[in-house]
């Protein structure tokens, strides 16, 4: 099937705001920057649901569903090397387009009162914008190289919007940091595309997903490799260990912002390269063990942290770096389409939660930490019951989105053996953690008495509060898709996957069913968050001077939390500091001493040089310049009245003479 000119429509139209705003946003009255803002990823959106129709409206079974390609743009042709700059919608970029176009629209519709009184509303937006297309042709890439265009372009955007207070030191600091870690990332990235090539010939996806299923030959060995270097790319986009650390001090950008990071964009990229390129996953068993065990790690690692951080932003931040743990380990099982589910589901409760703490921030001044707010439900009431609604679904509790995604991860990976055993034991220890830290959050907000003065506490207006309500109906029944065959609409993409089961016949009652092993699990891992709530209650609401009695009487645990196990410092003392260290000396002495100023001090005396000749030309004695000017003319006329031919001629005789002699 021809693709329409719509797909190619789809960035455009953002990138198109990016230009309009970026170059004439400052001159350009604030309504209009508001308009074009807004209009270009709504029209987006408009254009992905229009794609959706045509996907659900053709009346086939699934496995019928339409695999759509643009006209492919001849771009790349080396010897036997082509590479066409194409855009391919099929399944899984479709559910990736709906969440970047849907949930970054109802974010730049935040935006525009989170951000109105910016003097950099104009440039804000036209980052927004940017984001949103490199994003959108990351998602539609058919191939890896136009993927790493995307790839790339997103982390130039992350690190405008990150930075962009740059003022803050703090704040252009974040944003470098996001960058630099970012490139070691996309270092594997670029290797994977190299052994790729050598390889395979090709970049294009389906292409190399049909060479390894011609070929039962591929297993292990090269695509082992490449694999682990696109894990390594995943790893770093999306805040995996050990490359997460950029993530929580993107916190430094407007809150919008990182929601956009956070929810829809640029930490999903990670997830949604591994299950693009999920068939050379398929035929490495190691790489895919690599997946999940670096998916684990980092959920339970992250949640620890999360634990006892005391900046609301902070906490959501290690809660991402958790969640996509989750994911990671759901493609580390082949469970590919419950880990892309749980990235949609944390899409819309984690936005939600982002602009909800977005929305505190802006009625209380500005003011992040937590042990200075308290009580807040009664001033934000709308705030609070959204905030409510996203806990309640991170937390898995049913019937919100998060129990199903997480729930579903859960069961694949109990269903591995003895190794997907111990992985569901350390992600239901997560999902203890993680409700704990939650309702953390929740307590410390808004319930108790209030811990600051909050005389001028209002809550956000409507074009704050309309996203947040539609993002908390999507996190209510969001969920809900999984039960109306969301694995199965995956699965002409991503394979199916006995382990996706999707009865939940935990919340169908009228059907008829025995106690399956998926109900038991299910009712265990409710039962996990509502031991996790039980305990934040006790802690933060019956007994809230306990925390501190704990903090207290293990203060070595409890600084090694709230100091995030040393990690930056680690990384300061043995990576940053002996880099600088080793350039301080290369550039300083070696480069700048030695090859510049060497190059400085030549070219300095050969300029003295020359300028005593000239000096010596140039001496202001006319008896002097009369006797050069006589030697020139002499000159000149020996050149012109020797008989330079016939003196050429006889040099050879001469020679020969002279020889012979």
């Amino acid at each position: 099937m021809n693709a329409p000119l719509h797909l190619w429509l789809i960035p455009l139209l953002p990138f198109a705001g990016f230009l309009i705003n970026g170059i004439l946003g400052r001159r350009l009255p604030k309504w209009i920057v508001t308009t074009v803002a807004l209009l270009a990823p709504l029209a987006a959106l408009g254009l992905v649901l229009n794609a959706a129709q045509g996907f659900f409206g053709i009346g086939a079974t699934v496995s019928s569903l339409p695999y759509i390609e643009t006209c492919p743009l001849p771009w790349i042709n080396a010897g036997l090397l082509h590479i066409d700059f194409s855009f391919v919608l099929d399944q899984l970029s479709l559910v990736m387009l709906l969440v970047v176009t849907g949930v970054g629209f109802l974010i730049h519709v935040y935006s525009v009162g989170y951000m109105s009184d910016d003097e950099g509303y104009a440039r804000y937006f036209s980052y927004l914008n940017l984001f949103l297309f490199f994003m959108t042709v990351l998602v539609l890439a058919g191939n890896a190289l136009v993927m790493f265009i995307g790839w790339e372009g997103v982390g130039l955007a992350s690190y405008l919007l990150i930075g962009f207070w740059f003022q803050k030191k703090s704040a252009a600091d974040a944003g470098m940091k996001a960058f630099i870690v970012n490139r070691i990332g996309d270092f594997g990235f670029l290797i994977a595309m190299f052994l790729l090539v050598a390889n395979f010939g090709t970049l294009t996806f389906t292409e190399i997903a049909t060479k390894l299923g011609q070929d039962p030959g591929w297993n292990g060995g090269v695509v082992t490799v490449i694999a682990l270097c696109l894990m390594m790319g995943a790893a770093g986009k999306s805040a995996q260990l050990p490359l997460y650390i950029w993530l929580p001090d993107a916190m430094e950008g407007p809150t919008p912002v990182s929601a956009l990071i956070h929810a829809a964009t640029m930490v999903t990229a990670g997830v949604y390269m591994v299950a693009r390129t999920h068939v050379l996953f398929d035929h490495s068993p190691f790489a895919l063990s690599v997946v999940a065990i670096v998916g684990a790690a980092t959920a339970i690692f992250a949640a620890t942290i999360a634990l006892v951080q005391n900046d609301i932003k902070r906490v959501l931040a290690y809660s991402t770096i958790s969640q996509l743990g989750y994911m990671f380990l759901g493609c580390g099982v082949a469970a590919y389409s419950a880990a892309i589910f749980h990235l949609m589901t944390h899409a819309f409760f984690k936005a939600l939660l982002f602009l909800a703490a977005g929305s505190v921030i802006h009625a209380i001044g500005g003011e992040q930490d937590l042990r200075k707010m308290g009580g807040l439900w009664k001033k934000l009431p709308v705030t609070f019951a959204v905030t409510t609604v996203g806990v309640l679904a991170i937390a898995g509790i049913p019937p919100f989105a998060g129990f199903f995604s997480k729930d579903a991860i859960l069961y694949a990976a109990f269903l591995q053996g003895t190794n997907g055993k111990i992985l569901y034991s350390v992600g239901l220890l997560t999902a203890l953690l993680t409700a704990f830290y939650m309702f953390r959050l929740w307590y410390m907000t808004f319930l108790g008495e209030p811990r600051s003065p909050q005389s001028h506490s209002h809550e956000s207006p409507w074009s704050m509060r309309g996203p947040l309500l539609i993002l908390a109906a999507l996190s209510i029944c969001g969920g809900w898709i999984w039960l109306f065959g969301f694995g199965e609409f995956l699965a002409p993409v991503l394979g199916a996957r006995v382990t996706e089961a999707s009865s939940w016949r935990l919340l169908v009652p009228y059907t008829q069913y025995s106690l399956s092993l998926e109900t038991v699990l299910s009712i265990v891992a409710v039962l996990v968050a509502l031991e996790g709530w039980l305990i934040a209650d006790k802690f933060y609401r019956r007994k809230p001077a306990r925390p501190a009695q704990w903090a207290t009487a293990m203060p070595a645990g409890y600084k090694l939390l709230a100091n995030k196990y040393f990690v930056d410092e680690f990384y300061g003392a043995t990576v940053v500091k002996p880099l600088l260290g080793f350039s301080k000396v290369f550039l300083e002495w070696v480069v700048d001493v030695g090859i510049l100023g060497g190059a400085t001090w030549l070219l300095g005396g050969i300029a003295t040089f020359a300028g005593a000749i000239l000096q010596r030309w140039q001496s202001g004695n006319l008896r002097s310049y009369a006797a050069w000017l006589a030697a020139g003319a002499a000159a000149l006329l020996l050149f012109l009245l020797v008989p330079w031919t016939t003196v050429l001629a006889t040099l050879p005789a001469i020679h020969l003479g002279l020889a012979g002699h």
